[in-house]
């Protein structure tokens, strides 16, 4: 009988013990909610879901390190919404993400849907850092609360239509565009750049993000005769341009912007591919510092390496934690001034931001694929 007791005695201490471990190890840890949005269902789905590895990739590795805020080991949790690429799912997305109280939100990949998703973030507080949206609109509304970790359509459309009529001798230049806000914008930032680099700009059309037939466009391109086609849009889009331009047996040289170069749009155009322009955001990705290394770790983890702006997604999220650490705090109101004075040597580069938001000395790049493979022509610098 006094064994047993001693035994239940023994056994109630121990479960104390882990009882009060449990408490001690909840009070220590504090889980930070790190939002995203962007398209996961619908024909963009493997860009925003390339942007959403990203994210991922860097939140695993901070819950690694067991970063300490405030005295607390950092939880970061990822909190994911699917946005179909909408503005108006964008706004219900970008509610449901405020009322989860995330510290902040990396996204939304589209320009026309992180537009009208930053007056909400705004209003709630929460700063807003995109690593794909690119219309000049975003950081131009007078929220404070807006970073971008690669250059606008304003900068990368001045580059490339001084690129096309400069360095690839263009004559004759159409500008098309998918009539979303990224599109359209970026194109009337080209066609603004053709025109004061005394270019030649002789067709502006335009189609929408949901098309697959461009041949009447095209046909309109060839009767007017152009040595060069630029489509401001997406990569499922820009592949149908590029084969129906061969199917109508077209010579002229066709350049995307933004999205490419992409293993996906090489598939989906076939041979079609071969000589295709692509002017991007940022370094080429072997240039990136630990670029490859990152490739690998995607490849690796998701059997998928860089698409396009999953770099970018990955510092963007870094770059709010480290402000997060210099702020000693992960409540918006108090890192969101330590954020606008953040530096992080991240994959793309060193990140920092002007007073609008925009990253400070941003890069772009000139591709092409010849021989099977994208090829880097050009590497250039705002200033």
């Amino acid at each position: 009988m006094q064994i047993w007791k001693n035994n239940f005695k023994t056994l109630m201490i121990f479960l104390a013990v882990c009882t009060v471990s449990r408490i001690v190890s909840a009070e220590e840890i504090t889980v930070i909610k790190i939002g995203f949005a962007a398209p996961l269902t619908g024909p963009a789905a493997p860009n925003g879901e390339d942007v959403m590895h990203g994210v991922a990739l860097a939140i695993e590795e901070a819950n690694a390190k067991r970063i300490k805020i405030a005295g607390r080991t950092a939880q970061f949790k990822l909190i994911s919404e699917d946005d179909a690429g909408d503005p108006r799912t964008a706004t219900t997305v970008a509610q449901r993400l405020v009322d989860a109280n995330v510290a902040v939100v990396i996204g939304h990949y589209n320009s026309g849907t992180s537009i009208p998703a930053s007056r909400i973030y705004a209003q709630a507080g929460i700063p807003q850092i995109s690593p794909s949206a690119t219309n000049p609109t975003l950081t131009s509304q007078g929220f404070s609360s807006v970073f971008r970790v690669l250059n606008s359509d304003s900068t990368l459309g001045r580059y490339a239509g001084s690129y096309m009529v400069k360095d690839l001798k263009a004559k004759r230049i159409a500008v098309i565009d998918d009539r979303t806000a990224y599109g359209q914008g970026l194109a009337d930032e080209v066609a603004k750049s053709i025109k004061k680099a005394n270019g030649n700009l002789v067709v502006r059309e335009f189609t929408n993000d949901k098309a697959t037939d461009f041949s009447s466009l095209l046909t309109s391109c060839k009767a007017a005769n152009v040595d060069l086609v630029f489509f401001a849009g997406l990569d499922y889009q820009a592949a149908p341009m590029a084969r129906q331009m061969r199917s109508l047996g077209m010579k002229a040289m066709f350049m995307n912007i933004g999205d490419l170069p992409n293993e996906n749009f090489v598939k989906m155009a076939g041979n079609a591919a071969e000589g295709v322009y692509a002017l991007n955001y940022g370094l080429p990705l072997l240039d990136m510092p630990k670029g490859a290394q990152f490739d690998k770790k995607l490849k690796q983890k998701y059997g998928q390496g860089v698409l396009q702006y999953s770099p970018f997604a990955y510092d963007a999220t870094w770059t709010a934690i480290t402000a997060m650490v210099n702020a000693n705090s992960a409540e918006p109101a108090k890192f969101l001034s330590a954020l606008k004075k953040v530096t992080f040597n991240g994959i793309t580069g060193t990140i920092s931001f002007d007073a609008r938001g925009e990253l400070k000395n941003a890069a772009a790049s000139v591709f092409q694929f010849k021989g099977g493979q994208w090829k880097t022509l050009a590497v250039k610098r705002s200033e």
